[in-house]
């Protein structure tokens, strides 16, 4: 197998995160992305979506989405395991992966691409065009993630991580939507738990 990455990017990130956790060597190929080498080829017929990560198996099976691969490297190699061990503890850590990614990871990137200099031109992922960036809708974006940390704040002061009692790729996940908010100067003064929980999760090797 292969792995397609972008080592600057927060969702590639995550999967090398989960690999690192896992403790399993898997080959990675950066694809050129500022440059725009995700619309040339052969990478437009590998992912017509034009994203990374995207993963191409042996026999020609290209897996993209970031969740999708870890789904299938967890199905690979159980041990450690970072999805559940049964049906409850999968449906558990489904859920806070979910509600993290979609209610604050995805709200912080569109914030991002609709505000950040580097993303001029290119704030709708994966699409080769000059789209203007709108500071109403970075403004919204900004504006859910404000209204998920107490959330996740909440759950935290009564979990030592995110799903649980135990580190799951819904703490990945969040440790990614954590620094973004940070690098976007998120006050977090109010998150105690936030804070703690990313203090002590932050010192694991899988972030480094």
């Amino acid at each position: 197998m292969l792995i397609y990455d972008f080592a600057l990017a927060p969702n590639p990130a995550r999967v090398r995160a989960f690999i690192k956790e896992k403790g399993i060597e898997v080959p990675f190929q950066e694809v050129k992305v500022r440059e725009g080498q995700q619309h040339e080829e052969p990478y437009v017929t590998k992912n017509p979506f034009r994203l990374t990560p995207f993963m191409e198996l042996d026999d020609g099976t290209i897996i993209a989405e970031s969740m999708a691969i870890c789904r299938y490297l967890e199905e690979m190699h159980p041990e450690p395991n970072l999805m559940g061990n049964d049906a409850k503890e999968r449906a558990v850590v489904e859920m806070w992966n979910r509600r993290v990614e979609m209610d604050g990871f995805s709200n912080l990137g569109s914030a991002a691409r609709n505000s950040m200099p580097m993303f001029i031109g290119r704030v709708l992922p994966g699409v080769k065009g000059d789209q203007p960036q709108s500071a109403e809708v970075a403004a919204r974006g900004k504006e859910l993630v404000g209204l998920f940390l107490p959330k996740l704040d909440a759950q935290l002061a009564n979990n030592a991580f995110v799903a649980g009692d135990r580190f799951t790729v819904a703490d990945i996940t969040a440790m990614f939507l954590l620094r973004g908010a940070k690098a976007q100067e998120f006050d977090l003064s109010a998150c105690p738990n936030i804070e703690r929980w990313f203090a002590e999760v932050s010192a694991r090797p899988c972030f480094s």
